[in-house]
């Protein structure tokens, strides 16, 4: 298709008795339309024949860099560039005629193809670093870091030769403009520009996304990310208010990404129990028998007189009760705990990745911490808290079974009660 085309195209019109004013539209027209065709062919052959020829072969190979090269679509991004390539060819030869037209279509194809560019490179600088990954020294020697930097600077040179050609004018001398008002862009669009990186940055590393639960307690945000815009971060808390966050801020500040544990089966327990340390005490025979009669620690108890009735026969303190060793009830009470919660249907067993910990705390002033940690198989919020509440309601009631008390600083009532005991003394005395 050629100038000559165009020609013989026109006087052809002519000659059917065609005006020249319809003439000449029918011409773009079919011109236009040629060229579309064209660049369709030219994409059908690109996507269909080649890229799926290419595919095929890499399939075969045993190469893995290929294959992951391939899968991050560069090959398809590159068929893209076929009817670009099309277009603006014969948006020369074809419209010359029609410089307007010509030159409208040309800086299109012109945008089109760069912005392809940029993808192509994007998409080949990723399947570099996923290959890189492959290689043990990524474990040592990250360099996403490096990537994403010149990732940016990819798109800040495409941006450049997209601005060139909407302006009519060359990239050099646009760098050279933006030199002399950088500072005062950097004044007027400091958020928009603290805004583009963080959401390149967020974007890229895959910190948050609409539908992630986080929490920001400096922003007073802990909800479900519900819009991601270039300044602001929309999360509808779930007292159902709506906190807006700039989006620089999930960069500078830290927040926390529920998202792990929801993709997660599990969603941790860790709550204490504080024990009066006066409750404490050593195992008389009559409470190891009492125990032996809780079915859940029985052959614990059992298991453990016979060890430590055989320890301390081989060191002959059998009689001494303060080296000889002794059960303790807090002991058994929090292997109680440990095989009760193993045993409950609605925690996760004690293996990897779930761990279940029962365990003590430095003592304080308010008695002896006992931290349950575990997982719960149920996420949902309300029905997690159900959960921990029905596992600590049978904590604090099942202690007195182990001659333990739950540690309560003195109320008003206790006070009270211990005035009435004071009084009552009084009385006594002064009757006497």
């Amino acid at each position: 298709m050629n100038s000559s085309f165009g020609l013989k195209l026109k006087e052809l019109l002519l000659r059917l008795g065609l005006p020249e004013s319809c003439a000449s539209a029918i011409k773009i027209i079919v011109i236009v339309l040629l060229i579309l065709f064209l660049s369709w062919l030219a994409y059908f052959v690109a996507k269909k024949i080649l890229i799926n020829t290419i595919s095929k072969i890499v399939r075969k190979t045993r190469n893995n860099w290929d294959n992951i090269i391939f899968h991050r679509k560069v090959l398809n991004r590159v068929a893209h560039l076929a009817p670009a390539i099309i277009i603006y060819y014969f948006a020369v030869v074809g419209l010359n005629s029609y410089p307007e037209i010509s030159s409208l279509i040309k800086s299109a194809a012109n945008i089109y193809m760069i912005f392809l560019g940029m993808l192509v490179i994007d998409a080949f600088l990723s399947g570099v670093h996923n290959l890189y990954l492959t290689l043990p020294v990524s474990n040592e020697r990250p360099i996403k870091g490096y990537i994403q930097t010149v990732k940016i600077i990819i798109y800040f040179i495409g941006t450049i030769f997209i601005l060139s050609v909407i302006l009519g004018k060359s990239p050099a001398a646009l760098i050279a403009g933006l030199g002399a008002v950088a500072a005062i862009l950097i004044l007027v669009f400091k958020d928009t520009i603290l805004g583009f990186v963080s959401s390149i940055q967020l974007s890229a590393n895959k910190m948050v996304k609409p539908g992630d639960w986080i929490s920001m307690p400096s922003r007073n945000a802990d909800g479900v990310v519900q819009e991601i815009t270039l300044h602001t971060v929309k999360v509808q808390n779930w007292d159902k208010t709506i906190s807006t966050v700039p989006t620089y801020a999930l960069i500078s500040e830290s927040f926390q990404n529920w998202k792990g544990m929801e993709e997660s089966k599990g969603r941790r327990i860790s709550r204490s129990v504080h024990i009066d340390i006066k409750s404490i005490q050593f195992c008389t025979h009559e409470m190891l028998e009492k125990f032996k009669n809780i079915k859940l620690i029985r052959d614990y108890i059992i298991q453990k007189q016979e060890e430590i009735e055989k320890y301390n026969k081989e060191l002959d303190v059998e009689n001494d009760r303060v080296s000889r060793r002794n059960l303790t009830n807090v002991g058994v009470f929090r292997k109680y705990v440990e095989i009760y919660l193993d045993n409950h249907p609605k925690i996760h067993p004690n293996k990897p990745p779930y761990i279940t910990l029962v365990r003590h705390f430095q003592p304080t002033e308010k008695g002896l911490p006992i931290q349950i940690y575990c997982f719960s198989k149920e996420q949902s919020w309300g029905i997690y808290e159900q959960v921990q509440a029905d596992i600590f309601d049978h904590i604090l009631a099942v202690m007195p079974e182990f001659e333990l008390r739950v540690y309560q600083n003195p109320s008003g009532n206790d006070l009270r009660l211990i005035g009435d005991v004071f009084s009552h003394n009084q009385t006594d005395k002064e009757s006497l």
